[in-house]
Formats: C-alpha cells, structure tokens, sequence
C-alpha cells in the first residue's frame, strides 16, 4: 500500500510524514472549518454514489433487456441520467470547495509572511537573496494551495471511491473481483516507484527554481553593472546552465509519468481481459448470460484505476505542499526582528522627541564578532549638528542603521533623551528620524506617492512647500503629469540626483526630531549642491542633525566632528580644533584639498 512521505530538503532520501507541520497548515483553515467539512462530507457523497451506475447498468442489462421489460428500461435509464446531473454538480462543488479553501490558506498565508519579512532585522536580508523569499512568498506558499485543492481532501475522497467500488464488486461478485484484481500487485509496484521517482525529481526542480529566481532577480537589479562591464555574455552562459538545471529536473518528472501512465494503461487492459474470458468462460459452462456483469466490470475497473492513476501523484502534491510549508514556517519562526517593548516609552508618552543622541559602549558586527564598530561612545545635545567623517568601510552609515534600530547591537547602549532606543516604540521612534540616504531607492509609481510612501496624511500642499523649499517644485512641474508622473522601477528615469533630491523632500515631509543626512550631497552636481544647501541649513536650526559625508567642505559648520577609521573613534572635536591637531582629520583635509586643487 502506499505511504506518506515526507522528505527535508537537504536529505531527500530520509523519508517520514510530519504530521505536526500538517496540523499547523490546517490551522490556517480553521476560520473557513464551514468549507472544509463540506468539501469532506461531499467527498463522502461522492465515495458512495460513484459505484451506483455501472451496478444499475448491470441490473439494467442482465434483468431487463434480457427480459424485454422496457419500462425498467427507461425509468432505470431516467435514474441513471438524474444520477450523473448530480454527481457532475458534486464533484464541481466538491473541485470549487477544496480549491477555494485552499486559496483562502494562501492568501491568509501570504499576508502573515510578507508582514513577517517586512518586520525582519535587516541582517536576514544581508544573508538571504532577494530571489529566496520571493520563492518563499510566491511559489512556496502557492505549493501549499496543492494540499487542500490535490492534496489531503482529494486523497481522502479517492480512497474512499475505491473501497466503495471493491465493496460493490465483492457483493456482485467476489470471484470475479478476485480474478480482475490479479494484475493489481503490478500497480502497487509501480505506484511505489513512481512516487519515488516524482519525489526526487521534486527537490530538483524546487532547488532549480529557487537558484533561477535568485539568479534572475539578482542580475535584473545589477543590469547596468553587467552591460557597463560587457559581462553580457558571461551571465548568459551562467542563466543557460541554471535553466538547463530546470529544465532536465523537469524533464525527469515527465520521464516517470511517461513511465508509469502506460504500465497503469497496460495492467487496466489486463484487469478487463481477464474480466472477460472469466466471464466468457462461465457464459460457456454455465449457459448464463453476463453481459451486464462483463459491462458493469470494466466501468468498475475504469472507476478503480481513475484514481490509482492519479493517487501517487496527490501523494507527492501532498508532500510537496508539507515541504513548502516546512520552507515558509521557517520564515514564520524567524525571531531575528526588532521585538516590540513590552513596557516603556511608546508614541503615546511623547509626541516628539527632544534630539538628545549618545552612543555609550556600543560594539557592533553584522555577524559572528566580526565587529565593525568597536567601543564607539560620543554624545550629541539636541539641537546639536555633528558630522561623521571617514575613509569608506570606517563603519559611518553602520552608526545611523543603529540609531534607526535597523540592527541589534552586541554590546554597550544606544540613548535618545536619556531612555535606551529599545524602550521606545518603532513607529514613534522612526518617524522622529528623518533619513536622507547615499543609495536613494524610489517604487514604481508616482513622484507623489514616492515622497509620501502612500501616507494618506501627508497633503498635496505639505508636499508642494516642501518640494518648493528644497527647489525641485518647478522640475517636478516640467514632468508629464507633475506630481502624477511615474518614476518607474527604482526611479530609473530621473538622474541619480533628482532622485536624491526627492528622498530628501520625503525625509522633511515628516518633519523629523533628528535628521541624517547619509551622504546627501555626493550625488549632486555643484548647482544642485548649492541649492539644497541653503534648504539643509535653515531645516536642521533647531533640532539635532548628523551628517556623514565625503566632501568635508560641507561639515565646517558642524557643532562637532567625529572621526572614524576601521569601526573606532579617531578624534572628535570642532574643524578648526581638529585641523589644528594635525591629526587623522587635517591629513584627510589635505588629501581632499590637493585632490581638488586646481594645477598653475
């Protein structure tokens, strides 16, 4: 007989069925419990009505047309016709119900990942390819739809239909159903087979499609890279070998069903020839007629084998439904996330925060203790402008992800206005920060909802002032549309500065306590520096500001200068005070101002 299988990705071969992960898929059902009796009960229904025709066309054959009773006839055909209207509308409520059910699963399933992910510490990211959740939240959970709409239900109908139809055979006649039975033992053995054979060639090409998901989304975001280095060529070779991958993954799944529908085909065949020399055979001996018996026989073998021929395949849909649920629970019970505060500050003790920033001990790696950032403490007062300078790598935008609570820190604290950042609300904490990052990463979609992020409390007017103050109202005016105008994937049709520049109107938007400034200005020419310039002044009078950046002609009015080299605090203290030490900082200075020095 056939078993549950159920397979881990890394081992194939070790096979068991967990129930547990079954009874967790099935908890996402429990709010639609209505659907899925009913998809039982119908296949219940169903189990006993399926064998009810091929036994009134034998009673109609070896009774009534033998016997020339012509009324039997119709009225036994008139039942017979009634009998397939309703088992036609059960079998598609039956069909609608399961897969209805199991879309429900998917969508609830679906939901539950995506708020997973969107809540993920950043360092899941840094360690996952894009392309692997995608296949999580897309294919995997669309893997689970197969246990509800081909899977568990559907297997369960199946076998009941067939213990109906060997139970109506053996009242009929039990020798018979013995004789017609002799070529099953070739079924199970190939069945056994089969399943084997789809459940290995599963894991290939779930392996397959999640190495060409992550290949494509990767090299579709990194296109300009790939055609700046003429690497055109290349990557083509490397996608032809993933997708011959898939291909021949694919190509062995069809090999086994090529295999085992004709040996299903073949031991059909057998099963009816020996129905029907028995019952030649006993027509001959017996003088007996049995011509509704030799009919009724081989639509009982057709009902038998209908769902041997399918049934090994709802058992690998099953198991690899179980399998993809294993892959999303994973992402479920993912605990690397920014946990909420239990108790402490939340958005509704403050409405704003003063600005008060101080790093106290704070080491920091992204994994193992591989610190990027080693014992760094300084203090910041509100109202305060501090730049953050460094070679590339010094570990500067690592500072501004923490104070975000982007990460979680190894050791040491991190302080706004005196209460650990762990203590206050996400939601309060980040919109009271405002951020204007180096890497600026606008959504397909309008330039409004790209500086609103679709927040329905933003108004078209705060947009327009702040749009007006930072001098990009007049450009965004020029554009098809204006404010409608539809950037397109990752803004690709504005230049890398106008997209900065419209990061910078979403960070005043929401006219945050705390302002970074993340290299704001390196991606502008001299004209737009100047005139974002002014902007930057007059927002950050009045609250606390830290700027990184490259060009240290930008940071002479900081209140305070900290300098850093490979994750440590080098120096800190005023540009004046710090070029007077002759230090770390006046040898950046002058490696910048001879850099830019115009020859005599």
């Amino acid at each position: 007989m056939l078993f549950f299988n159920y397979c881990t990705l890394s081992n194939p071969k070790k096979t068991f069925f967990d129930f547990a992960l079954l009874r967790r898929v099935f908890q996402y059902a429990s709010p639609y419990k209505r659907k899925f009796y009913l998809s039982v009960v119908l296949a219940i229904v169903l189990a006993f009505i399926t064998p009810v025709r091929p036994w009134l066309i034998q009673l109609t054959v070896d009774k009534y047309i033998i016997h020339s009773v012509p009324v039997m006839v119709i009225n036994l055909t008139l039942i017979q016709v009634g009998l397939i209207l309703v088992e036609t509308t059960l079998r598609f409520l039956f069909s609608f119900t399961t897969n209805w059910l199991g879309q429900s699963v998917v969508k609830d399933m679906r939901v539950a990942v995506y708020k997973k992910i969107l809540g993920l510490n950043l360092s899941q990211f840094d360690k996952t390819p894009i392309g692997t959740l995608t296949t999580r939240t897309i294919n995997d959970i669309e893997s689970i739809n197969d246990i509800f709409a081909e899977g568990l239900v559907p297997i369960i109908a199946d076998l009941l239909s067939i213990v109906c139809v060997l139970g109506v055979m053996f009242w009929m006649d039990w020798r018979l159903t013995l004789i017609a039975l002799i070529p099953f033992p070739i079924i199970i053995i190939a069945t056994y087979y089969f399943k084997e054979s789809i459940n290995r060639s599963f894991f290939r090409v779930r392996n397959a499609v999640a190495h060409l998901n992550a290949f494509v989304q990767e090299h579709l975001t990194g296109m300009p890279v790939v055609q700046a280095f003429s690497g055109e060529e290349r990557e083509f070779k490397k996608f032809k070998s993933i997708n011959t991958e898939h291909r021949n993954a694919n190509i062995r799944a069809i090999f086994a069903y090529s295999v085992f529908f004709p040996i299903v085909e073949i031991v059909l065949a057998l099963a009816i020839g020996l129905v029907v020399w028995w019952t030649a055979g006993e027509a001959l001996h017996l003088q007996k007629s049995q011509q509704g018996t030799v009919m009724a026989f081989i639509l009982f073998l057709n009902l038998l084998f209908r769902p041997l021929r399918v049934l090994a395949d709802k058992f690998n849909v099953l198991q690899m439904g179980i399998v993809a649920s294993e892959r999303v629970f994973k992402v479920l019970d993912n605990d690397d996330f920014i946990p909420v505060p239990a108790a402490g500050t939340s958005k509704e003790d403050h409405t704003r925060l003063k600005g008060k920033v101080e790093f106290d001990k704070v080491w920091f790696a992204y994994s193992n203790e591989n610190y990027v950032l080693r014992d760094i403490s300084f203090t910041i007062n509100a109202g305060e402008t501090v730049a953050i300078v460094g070679h590339t790598g010094s570990g500067k935008t690592t500072i501004i992800s923490l104070l975000n609570r982007l990460y979680h820190i190894q050791k040491g604290a991190i302080r706004i206005d005196d209460t650990n950042i762990e203590r206050y609300d996400l939601d309060f904490l980040r919109k009271n920060i405002g951020v204007v990052l180096q890497d600026v990463f606008l959504f397909s979609g309008s330039v409004m909802d790209n500086i609103t992020l679709r927040n329905p409390d933003i108004s078209k007017e705060k947009v327009t002032e702040a749009a007006k103050l930072i001098g990009m109202h007049d450009f965004i005016m020029r554009l098809p549309g204006g404010y409608d105008y539809n950037v397109m994937e990752r803004g690709i049709t504005l230049s890398l500065g106008q997209r900065q520049l419209l990061s910078f109107i979403r960070a005043l938007l929401y006219d945050p306590s705390i302002l970074i400034l993340d290299e704001a200005t390196s991606s502008v020419d001299t004209e737009s520096e100047m005139m974002i310039q002014h902007a930057i002044d007059t927002l950050i009078r009045g609250r606390t500001a830290i700027v990184i950046a490259h060009r240290l002609s930008t940071i002479r009015k900081a209140n305070k200068i900290i300098v850093l080299d490979k994750g440590e605090i080098k120096e800190m203290g005023s540009h004046g005070e710090l070029l007077a030490r002759g230090g770390f900082y006046a040898r950046l200075h002058e490696m910048q101002f001879e850099k830019h020095k115009v020859p005599g």
